[in-house]
């Protein structure tokens, strides 16, 4: 697998590189304020984050004044497992770099099924924001060398990925629906679907070790 920079023009059709924010504390913050486990965890809102000037400003210009939160995913990893997509884009921002894998929510079947061969991969640098597109399907972030754990913001409307709204689903799209705001595709392989996560990925489930 080809791992592209997020500079590259590839990109362009997942998210965008932002620019003119001063990142220094949040990168300061993001490492000192959050763990390193040795799986993968997810927190929605992290206080200490919350606080910092430049949440505001994200909040006022990125998002266009809609309340937000910003969490983190920490931790190793290597594999693809699951992919999932929000009605609106995410940011994300490493204290190290890291790999993200992306998809196109336009290449899920009439089936609700993605094929894994389709995935991109591409390096986000240390202390780069990105934005990556709602249309844009994703999930953990994977580590950029081999041993080496990452520490990744991630900024979303406020309530995203929390409890699952209380509904009957009436389509196929409302059966993937895992939390509030979040629609989940998982692989066959992963805990995701031993858990009970709808099975919406064909393929191999992606593993990266032998690209990094």
């Amino acid at each position: 697998m080809k791992i592209d920079s997020v500079y590259d023009p590839a990109f362009r059709e997942y998210g965008q590189v932002i620019t003119g924010y001063d990142v220094n504390e949040l990168l300061k913050t993001l490492d000192q304020a959050t763990p390193l486990p040795a799986g993968v965890e997810y927190v929605p809102e992290q206080p200490e984050l919350q606080m910092l000037a430049v949440t505001q400003e994200l909040q006022d210009r990125q998002y266009g004044g809609m309340p937000i939160q910003m969490g983190w995913c920490n931790g190793h990893n290597t594999e693809l497992n699951c992919l999932e997509y929000h009605r609106n884009s995410e940011v994300n921002f490493g204290v190290s770099d890291f790999i993200l894998l992306l998809g196109k929510q336009k290449d899920i079947d009439e089936n609700g099924m993605f094929d894994t061969a389709k995935i991109r991969a591409f390096l986000v640098p240390a202390g780069v924001l990105v934005e990556v597109y709602a249309t844009s399907l994703h999930y953990a972030p994977c580590s950029a060398k081999q041993g080496q754990g990452f520490k990744v913001l991630v900024v979303l409307p406020r309530g995203t990925n929390t409890n699952k709204p209380n509904f009957q689903p009436g389509n196929q799209e409302d059966v993937r629906m895992a939390a509030r705001n979040k629609w989940l595709l998982a692989h066959r392989e992963s805990n995701e679907a031993q858990n009970g996560a709808v099975v919406g990925l064909t393929g191999a489930n992606i593993d990266i070790t032998p690209y990094i």
